[in-house]
Parts: structure tokens; C-alpha cells; sequence
């Protein structure tokens, strides 16, 4: 047992930056504002400089009461101030350790340790923060100690030789996504949200103006003078006016979109190694992530409405762990079909492909979406025909014959397979989506019907699966029933706790023959 160890001093420098940043505002709006009179700017000037001192002494606090200890076969998070709090996680339950550095961590050299136990994001724990030479040694440690832990339970608690340290710099590239790409990417990305941006400043204008944003009065006024304004023009000069403004806003989403995608997905690298794949990525927040092969247990393979029309499509692993907000790690998010399979066959999986025996769900489950989804429509047109002008009802009619069509020709697309090793499913017809995920890692299977379903015959068929979910709607019952009962052949043929040993006795010899070769070389 290593002695308690404390995260970086420059942790308490970030602390009293981070307070000053949030002090600021605070100060501004008071400095700006008729708060405090002729003495408003020294007013501002203290609240800012005791909010600057008293976040430095709580980031003093939190540092020093923070500490770690790396164990024999765990690793303990000691914090609190005034209440103590302590959270101890097995080596063999971390799922992976990964490093993220966002803009001002950065420019300090230090990263930010996610331990991920693949329990939820909220029971992960993180340290904040260690030196990029600190939080990779502490990883590479962390990773042997978690690694000889399973290697141990593989082999029935035999003694097993250490692994040799690996360079994680080491590895065939998969996948990369060039600043050109990226520029391709963004303009598919396209984005409005500078509007709202700009709507939350609008907030604080009267702070620091005589205008009051929430007058009705003021906007009615300035709109009645600008549509006076374009009344005189000609007909094409409105016309042109109109084009120059479509023409502006597609240019401020495009470029918001650009500008958004380069920030999240600057740098992203997808590479492979001994021990996984490694992800890298980000502008000002660069996050560094490590997903081992044999934790990967499905694929989710998505586009978009544009994006699918010339060849786009985006892979995600589902994994235990979580990445950021969202169930999945995204390894390529723009990138074409040919390197998603390059990836998946990386990854010990095979995309569908002529021979693979797609089932259509039950027309029944069809026509029943389709009259569901037509009958909104219908009420609507009933209520029009009987309280709005004659012709109106035959809007929503119209809209409910779209409605079936529509429902028919994502029909075509609602499909789902699964042969010796693998199941499939796939849905969308604007913007497909597959999901991919292997028989032997599936923990459940589960035939759902309600009222009507029971009825009509067909079911939704819910796969188990850990990180993720799977979901087959609209099966036939008795296909339904014929994908459980192989699934749960497979489920019962399997072995959990020793699901991974293969992989890990495949890990352990990548590894040696991994440093043997570096050796020779």
C-alpha cells in the first residue's frame, strides 16, 4: 500500500482562476449598473477581490484534503472539507482510465484522471488535477494492476507474469479526420445555436443600456419602420433582399457548424494498439481515451438526413463505459463505409453484407403505425371541417395520405438479422441506422407486447446488453419467439466470468510480442 498522495499545487491556481471568472460577471453587472451609486466601481472592484480570495481558500481547502492512494488491489479517493467522503474501486472493475485536458488545464500542463467503472457517470471518479507525466504514468499503472487482476481470475488464481509496459504512441492508425475533412464535416453539422447565444445576451442589455429588450412597444416599432422601409423598394429588390438573408442566415449556420465540429473533433485519431483502440480529439478540451477490444460490445452505425446522400456515416462503440453524455464512444463520425468496416473487422465484428438474411417486421405492425398515425390527422380534419372554413379540412387529409405513405416506405427499411455470432437491426429511411452486437455478450432477451400487439401478433423483441440497448420493434411472434430461443442457447452456453479470459491471454501475448518486436528493432 503506497502512501495518500495529493493531485498537483497548480490545482489551487486553476481554483482561484476558475473563482475569478465567475466573479467577474458578478462585478461587471454591478459596475454597470445604478447599484451603489458613484461608488458602484469600488463596490465591484471588492466583491471581486473578496469572491477571488475567498475561491482561492476553498480550492486551498479542497486540494489539500484531497488525496489518493494507489493500492495493491484498489485504488482509494479521499475529499470533503467539512465532511469527509471516501470511495474506494477495485482494479478489476475499472472499465478504462482516460485523460482529458481542457483549455486552462492545458496551458498548465496538467489533465484531468477519469477512472471509468462503466456504472454510470455519476458513480465514476475523476482526479483534478495531476501533470500530463503524472496522470500517464498513474493510467499505465492502473491498467497493469487491472490487467494482472483478471489475468489472475482467468487462470483460476495462478501466478501470471506481469505485462510489459506498452507505448501508447505505438499503434496503426484507423482512422483520422483531416482538417479538409473536418471543414466537410461542419457544413453537415449546420447550426443555429450562435441565435441563442445571441438571445442570452439580449438578457443582459439593459444592464449596461436604456433599452429594455422585453418591450413589446420597441420591437413593434422598429418592425413597422423596417416594413415601411422594404414597402418602397421594388418587387425584386424584396426579392433580392429575401435571397441576401436566406444567403446570410445559411452562412452563419454553416459556419457555426464548421466552428462547433473543429472545437469538439479537432485532432481525432482513432488508433489501434495491443491494448485497444485509442481515441484522441478536441481543440481546446483534448480528451484522450482508450477502449480495450475485448470490453467493445456493439456497433452503431448512424447518418444523417444529408450526410447519407453522398456516402457520410458516423460509427460509435458501445461500451461500459460512458462517453461524455452520450451511452456510445464515437471512434469515426464522419467517415466512409469502407473504413467503418475497416474499424468493425478491427474490432472482431462483420458488417451485413450480400449474404446476410434480413426479416422485414410484420406488415400488420406496418398498418397499425400507419392508421395510428393517419388517425391524428383525421381528428384534425373532422375539427376543421366542422369550425374552420370548408376547404381547410383538406389539408390534414392530405397530410394523413403522406403519413401512410410514409409509414409503408419506412416499412422497407425497419429490418432486423442474426446469424451464428451476431444479430442485427436496422431502421430509418431518411437517415438509416444499423446496430450491430454480438450473440455471446448478450445478457438478456426479452419478447414485449402490449394490448394491440398481443392482438395483431408481432412483438418487440429487447436484447440485454451491457452499455447499451438493442431493440428489435415490430418482429412476427413466431420469429420473435425463434430469436429468443437462440439467443438464450447462446446465453446459457456462455460463461460470464470467464467471458474475457480468451481476450485477455490475447492482450497479454499482443503485449509481449508487442515489446519483443521493439526490442529486436
Amino acid at each position: 500500500m503506497s502512501h495518500p498522495q495529493r493531485t498537483a499545487p497548480l490545482s489551487v491556481v486553476l481554483g482561484a482562476i476558475t473563482s475569478a471568472r465567475g466573479a467577474f460577471i458578478g462585478a461587471a453587472a454591478i459596475a454597470f449598473s445604478g447599484v451603489g451609486g458613484g461608488g458602484r466601481l469600488w463596490l465591484a472592484l471588492g466583491i471581486f477581490a473578496a469572491a477571488v480570495v475567498i475561491g482561492t481558500g476553498v480550492a486551498f481547502a479542497k486540494w489539500r484534503r484531497l488525496t489518493y492512494t494507489i493500492g495493491e488491489s484498489d485504488i482509494r479517493v479521499e475529499s470533503g472539507v467539512l465532511s469527509r467522503a471516501a470511495r474506494s474501486v477495485p482494479y478489476e472493475r475499472i472499465q478504462d482510465v482516460s485523460l482529458e485536458a481542457k483549455l486552462l488545464p492545458r496551458i498548465f500542463g496538467l489533465v484531468a484522471v477519469k477512472f471509468e467503472t462503466g456504472a454510470g457517470a455519476g458513480e465514476d471518479i475523476a482526479l483534478e488535477y495531476l501533470t500530463q507525466s503524472q496522470g500517464e504514468a498513474l493510467r499505465r499503472l492502473v491498467r497493469e494492476r487491472r490487467d494482472e487482476d483478471r489475468a489472475l481470475a482467468a487462470q483460476g488464481d495462478a501466478p501470471a507474469a506481469a505485462a510489459p509496459p506498452e507505448d501508447e504512441d505505438e499503434g496503426d492508425v484507423l482512422y483520422a479526420l483531416t482538417p479538409r475533412r473536418l471543414v466537410t464535416f461542419g457544413l453537415f453539422e449546420f447550426s443555429l445555436a450562435v441565435f441563442a447565444v445571441l438571445g442570452g445576451a439580449l438578457q443582459y442589455v439593459d444592464n449596461v443600456a436604456s433599452i429594455n429588450v422585453w418591450d413589446v412597444n420597441l420591437w413593434y416599432g422598429w418592425l413597422k419602420e423596417q416594413g415601411s422601409t422594404v414597402a418602397t423598394l421594388g418587387p425584386y429588390a424584396q426579392a433580392l433582399g429575401a435571397a441576401a438573408g436566406l444567403v446570410g442566415l445559411l452562412v452563419i449556420g454553416s459556419v457555426t457548424g464548421v466552428v462547433r465540429t473543429a472545437l469538439r473533433d479537432w485532432g481525432f485519431t482513432l488508433t489501434r494498439s495491443s491494448r485497444g483502440f485509442r481515441r484522441q480529439r478536441g481543440l481546446f478540451t483534448r480528451t484522450d481515451v482508450v477502449m480495450p477490444a475485448h470490453r467493445v460490445q456493439g456497433l452503431v452505425i448512424g447518418t444523417g438526413l444529408l450526410r447519407y446522400r453522398f456516402g457520410w456515416h458516423g460509427l460509435s462503440f458501445v461500451s461500459l463505459a460512458q462517453d461524455a453524455e452520450e451511452e456510445s464512444h464515437v471512434v469515426a463520425p464522419f467517415a466512409a463505409m469502407e473504413e467503418i468496416d475497416r474499424i468493425a473487422s478491427a474490432a472482431g465484428f462483420r458488417l451485413p453484407d450480400g449474404a446476410t438474411r434480413w426479416h422485414r417486421a410484420s406488415p400488420r405492425h406496418r398498418t397499425d403505425m400507419a392508421i395510428r398515425d393517419a388517425a391524428i390527422f383525421c381528428v384534425l380534419a373532422i375539427a376543421a371541417g366542422i369550425a374552420a372554413p370548408s376547404s381547410l379540412f383538406l389539408i390534414p387529409l392530405a397530410a394523413a395520405l403522406v403519413a401512410v405513405g410514409l409509414n409503408h416506405h419506412a416499412w422497407r427499411f425497419r429490418r432486423h438479422a442474426f446469424d451464428e455470432t451476431q444479430v442485427y437491426a436496422s431502421h430509418g429511411f431518411l437517415s438509416p441506422q444499423q446496430e450491430i452486437a454480438t450473440r455471446r455478450k448478450l445478457h438478456s432477451v426479452e419478447i414485449a407486447q402490449g394490448p394491440l400487439a398481443r392482438w395483431r401478433g408481432y412483438a418487440t423483441v429487447h436484447l440485454g446488453l451491457a452499455g447499451g440497448q438493442f431493440a428489435m420493434r415490430g418482429v412476427p411472434l413466431a420469429e420473435a419467439r425463434a430469436l429468443r430461443a437462440a439467443v438464450l442457447a447462446t446465453i446459457t452456453a456462455t460463461d460470464y466470468s470467464r467471458l474475457d479470459a480468451p481476450e485477455i491471454q490475447a492482450l497479454k501475448g499482443a503485449q509481449s510480442g508487442f515489446s519483443a518486436n521493439r526490442l529486436a528493432t
